[in-house]
């Protein structure tokens, strides 16, 4: 007696709820993310002043954080559901667009590679235009104090480009307390103080003065780069990875799917 094994296409559980898992993560993210940018945005009561430091050309973090927890939400979703509901549509959408992210990705890190100049010469106007804008949006102000105290600098490339904010300028018609001044974030702190000094930036233009950072922003991340290659490298290769496993568990569940029609049909 003889007995036959008929093997009937099925979609493969692990690769299934491997997907769902993969996804709800992000989707749980993406949720953060964007309760965050609402509750920042709130806050700030950007009702009155809607779209002002865009108007100035200056950026506001709250719209990154709005825009990167929109797109990491909806992935998340179409992944989770998608996976579930066994719905190719949701599946290909999702590994479409995680396709279409690598791929600017990649472009933007060759065109950065080749277009060096260009790309210091945009980040350099980036950073005078919210240089412009620092006084017109909190969460500006606080993501470039942060980001010249961690880098030790002030300015794009020197302490003067503070002249170009209308609080900071050296104008004979400037009122401003601050006039000929930089932000507290510019100023060499002591590690025995204890409390921060906010008026520490006054007049230090108008005098020479050793108590403030004296190199620019894009000079410093100049230096940092080469420094911390491996690790922009590694960050990016794991990114990457992690996009390519989203990629390959979506590809999978939709041939599993397309071969369970196939055999019902």
């Amino acid at each position: 007696m003889h007995y036959y094994r008929y093997e009937n296409a099925e979609v493969s559980c692990f690769y299934k709820y491997l997907m769902f898992s993969y996804n709800i993560i992000f989707w749980l993210a993406g949720t953060a993310f964007i309760a965050i940018g609402f509750w920042a945005w709130s806050e700030k009561g950007s009702k009155n002043h809607c779209c002002g430091v865009t108007r100035l050309h200056g950026f506001d973090p709250v719209w990154g954080v709005l825009v990167v927890g929109t797109v990491t939400f909806v992935l998340g979703f179409a992944g989770c559901v998608g996976a579930l509901r066994e719905n190719i549509c949701l599946l290909k959408f999702f590994s479409g667009v995680i396709g279409f992210i690598f791929f600017l990705e990649l472009t933007a890190v060759v065109l950065a590679f080749v277009f060096q100049g260009q790309v210091r010469e945009w980040l350099n106007d980036f950073y005078l235009a919210n240089v412009k804008a620092y006084r017109d949006d909190i969460d500006l102000q606080n993501l470039i104090d942060s980001l010249q105290k961690l880098n030790h600098c002030c300015g794009a490339k020197d302490p003067n480009d503070w002249n170009l904010n209308v609080y900071f300028n050296c104008s004979m018609s400037n009122p401003s307390r601050e006039k000929c001044g930089v932000p507290f974030s510019c100023c060499i702190s002591d590690p025995a103080d204890t409390v921060v000094n906010t008026q520490c930036g006054y007049d230090v233009r108008s005098q020479w003065s050793n108590t403030i950072y004296v190199k620019g922003c894009m000079i410093a991340l100049e230096e940092w780069l080469p420094r911390n290659l491996y690790i922009v490298a590694g960050v990016f290769i794991v990114i990457s990875l992690l996009q390519m496993v989203g990629i390959f568990f979506a590809r999978t569940l939709i041939g599993d799917i397309e071969k369970v029609k196939f055999n019902y049909y």
